[in-house]
């Protein structure tokens, strides 16, 4: 399995590329940090707690162990003789004595063997252990220390052996049913508070956090409002800023925000320079444009003049005219279309009356019919009139402009296809105007970049003419200036070119 398909998680475990684990927000991650770490001592201090209750409980019932065991040892030695081979007293002996309380527990044992044992019940009477019970008191060593040992339905007992005489052996023990009891009752409560105390802490921490991280989500918005406006082109009023109670330097989100408006201060510079530049360069060009015309036109009037003069000139003399000629005509239209862009530029209006886009394309699709006989040409237009507020003369260079593209760079033969279409969206209507053709298709790296001014196709859409590269530039202009965009989708046997335009 690639790399490409698998990553590694820190166990080891294969995981597929597709399947990221989400990024917890800030807000989230604070949130469950203070959770956490409250819980963890909550915890600590729990168990702490309980471990420290117990541990007193339980000494204070291994004093009272001693106590019940020197009671019954100055029982026994009263009465006992210590020879081998005597009758182990009874348990009612030990029990019995002033001061034992209920569940106190006696037995003696002897040779390994416990006789007697027996319990004091809650109404003072004694009760036999039996003897699966007293497989817990087998074996416990007799040194004087207690222990604590499980005694089945008896519950769990804290213990003492004593030796007071040769063979025989007595062994005391206080039931820990109590201490268990307690133990278990303050775990609940602690358990209780804790998990209360928790939940507590989320709801009154994430409040905190909340009001703590709305200066910073205020810098996040307005970082956002920055990024939607329309940066790469035209006049920006770069008016978005941080305010100064979001600014002040002497918090940490107040260092960010310091530091975003520096930052927009500087883009805003940067972009009246850029703006100021292409201003410059559009008056350049729309004065050069203007002032061309005339000049152009006079050398194509002189050169024309001169050739239809009558008089006899060289050969070489005629095809010089007329190469002056069709060149004053090829910068004129250059020269047209840098002052169409320059008017749609500095935002010239145009005409808003009703165009009926199929005669529209009717007549541009004759039109290019006629100049491309070599290509096979196709209209579809629906029966029903659609119609578009805008500037005829300007809508029908669009369609002729993306006719022309569409000739000029497919060879011979191939078809080209021009469609009219309405569809509703959430917008409104619109009206869908398609180019399409089976040609070569354009280059992925150009595809891009076709509708910027001066593109022009390389050797997959082979030019059979010269081109400004200004032609698609111009469609993209007028299209944007009726409201409209362009699209484009394109690989080899289908190029699409698509112009969506409001209909209301």
């Amino acid at each position: 399995m690639s790399d490409s398909t698998v990553q590694a998680t820190g166990e080891g475990r294969p995981v597929p590329a597709g399947r990221r684990l989400h990024p917890l927000t800030l807000r989230r991650t604070l949130v469950i940090g203070i959770v956490a770490l409250l819980a963890a001592v909550t915890l600590v201090i729990g168990v702490l707690s309980v471990l420290a209750l117990q541990s007193f409980l339980v000494g204070r019932l291994d004093n009272q162990l001693t106590a019940a065991t020197d009671r019954s040892l100055d029982a026994l030695d009263g009465n006992q003789g210590g020879g081998a081979g005597q009758v182990p007293p009874p348990a009612s002996q030990f029990l019995g004595i002033p001061g034992q309380r209920e569940g106190t527990l006696a037995a003696i044992v002897s040779n390994g063997v416990v006789f007697n044992a027996a319990v004091i019940s809650a109404d003072g009477s004694f009760e036999p252990v039996a003897e699966d019970q007293l497989q817990g008191l087998i074996g416990l060593p007799v040194d004087g220390v207690p222990r604590t040992v499980d005694l089945g339905d008896l519950g769990r007992y804290r213990v003492v052996v004593a030796a007071p005489v040769a063979s025989d052996t007595l062994l005391v023990g206080l039931p820990l049913a109590e201490v268990d009891a307690t133990v278990l009752q303050l775990g609940l409560l602690i358990t209780g508070i804790g998990v209360a105390g928790v939940i507590l802490a989320a709801a009154a921490g994430a409040l905190v956090v909340r009001l703590a991280l709305r200066p910073l989500g205020r810098v996040a918005d307005a970082a956002t409002r920055v990024a939607e406006l329309p940066l790469d082109r035209g006049e920006v009023a770069l008016a978005v800023r941080v305010s100064d109670e979001d600014a002040d330097p002497r918090t940490e989100v107040g260092k960010v925000g310091a530091a975003f408006n520096v930052m927009l201060d500087h883009v805003s510079s940067a972009l009246s320079a850029r703006q100021a530049s292409e201003n410059k360069v559009r008056t350049f060009v729309a004065d050069a444009s203007h002032e061309l015309r005339t000049p152009l036109s006079s050398i194509r009037g002189y050169a024309e003049l001169t050739r239809r003069s009558g008089h006899q000139l060289p050969d070489d003399i005629v095809h010089a005219i007329g190469r002056v000629e069709s060149e004053s005509v090829r910068m004129t239209a250059l020269v047209e279309d840098l002052l169409m862009l320059a008017r749609l530029d500095e935002g010239t209006e145009l005409d808003q009356r009703p165009v009926d886009l199929g005669r529209l394309l009717v007549d541009a699709v004759s039109d290019a019919q006629a100049a491309g006989p070599e290509h096979e040409w196709e209209l579809r237009v629906p029966k029903r009139r659609v119609t578009v507020p805008g500037d005829a003369s300007r809508l029908h260079q669009v369609v002729a402009n993306l006719l022309t593209n569409a000739r000029v760079h497919t060879p011979a033969g191939t078809r080209i296809t021009a469609t009219l279409g309405r569809r509703s969206t959430v917008e409104g209507r619109e009206a869908v105007i398609e180019v399409i053709d089976d040609g070569p298709g354009i280059d992925a790296e150009l595809l891009p970049s076709v509708f910027e001014r001066f593109v022009r196709g390389d050797g997959s859409r082979a030019r059979a003419t010269g081109s400004t590269g200004l032609g698609l530039a111009i469609v993209s202009a007028v299209v944007e200036a009726h409201g409209g965009r362009t699209e484009v989708t394109s690989e080899p046997g289908s190029t699409v070119f698509r112009v969506i335009l409001p209909m209301d």
